[in-house]
């Protein structure tokens, strides 16, 4: 499917995560455009935004919550980053995913509401643990290891949506840039103290995006409702050890230190290493061409915003 303007606009969004970092921001924005945001969370009392209840591990879900939204934006699931990835954290980063992804389409299904969009994230995991140099856009095959299984299994759960005539888009989500956390704050940590560094050959392509620039592709997604896979990250890739110059650069620090080698971050965070090490030169012109207008494009630009 491509890029609609339907004239039955969608005024109510329910978001999934929106507590989160990109859930948090996203709601702020499309507020401030006048939608009314509706969050689900396990503990709805008390929250910014009207929330309902939801339990994904029991496959439960306030009904009203389905029935009120006009667009779903499903952002939920387990942070790939938090924890060292024993079994049972990537039987809950699978899970996480995929198991509320199930319960949103079994709900939908049954309720029968008239919901006009379906958006969840997805993740650049998909290209695989390093895909080097070479660009890859959303023709390129999945590559391997465990993100990349994950994503797939994510993506197919969301293509379900097309059973019930209801648009529905993925954004397969970069390295995200914000000063409220995520990979900035982690990278810039030992920098501020003196002991940054880049890992394994610091060669390795980082896809980032400044986070409003993710949100501002989310809701150019949902206005337009895009029914397609789309790749959130900038048009200007940067390597590891380019990044970790460049914010080095933006804080006035200096890097002494040489590279972080992969046997040791190995024996600090286990087999997530083979995704700091590794990378991908994702392409954004797809969104680009589907009318995404970025307001940073530059690392520089992006960076001298954040800090």
């Amino acid at each position: 499917m491509s890029s609609t303007k339907l004239s039955d606009p969608i005024k109510t969004i329910l978001i999934t995560g929106g507590s989160g970092l990109v859930g948090s921001r996203l709601s702020e924005l499309l507020t401030e455009k006048g939608f009314h945001v509706t969050h689900l969370s396990r503990n709805p009392k008390g929250k910014e935004y009207t929330s309902f209840h939801w339990d994904i591990k029991n496959q439960e879900i306030d009904e009203e919550a389905i029935k009120s939204a006009d667009a779903i934006v499903h952002l939920a699931g387990a942070g790939v980053a938090d924890k060292r990835w024993d079994d049972a954290r990537k039987k809950e980063i699978y899970n996480s995913r995929i198991d509320s992804t199930k319960l949103l389409f079994e709900k939908v299904k049954e309720l029968k509401p008239d919901l006009k969009y379906f958006l969840s994230a997805s993740a650049i995991g998909y290209y695989g643990w390093d895909s080097g140099e070479k660009v890859v856009d959303e023709t390129t095959p999945k590559g391997e290891g465990f993100l990349a299984d994950v994503v797939d299994d994510w993506e197919k759960e969301v293509s379900q949506f097309d059973e019930l005539n209801i648009p529905n888009g993925k954004i397969r989500v970069g390295v995200v840039l914000s000063e409220k956390g995520g990979g900035l704050t982690e990278i810039a940590k030992p920098i501020r103290f003196g002991f940054g560094a880049p890992l394994g050959s610091g060669k390795q392509f980082m896809s980032w995006i400044h986070l409003d620039d993710l949100c501002g592709i989310f809701i150019h997604c949902i206005e337009n409702q895009i029914g397609e896979i789309v790749n959130g990250v900038a048009p200007n890739p940067a390597t590891n050890k380019s990044l970790t110059k460049a914010i080095a650069h933006q804080l006035n620090k200096p890097l002494f230190l040489p590279n972080v080698p992969k046997f040791a971050l190995k024996i600090l965070v286990g087999e997530m290493a083979d995704m700091l090490v590794g990378g991908n030169n994702v392409s954004s012109k797809k969104i680009e061409k589907l009318g995404y207008s970025f307001k940073y494009p530059e690392l520089e630009q992006a960076l001298a915003d954040l800090l």
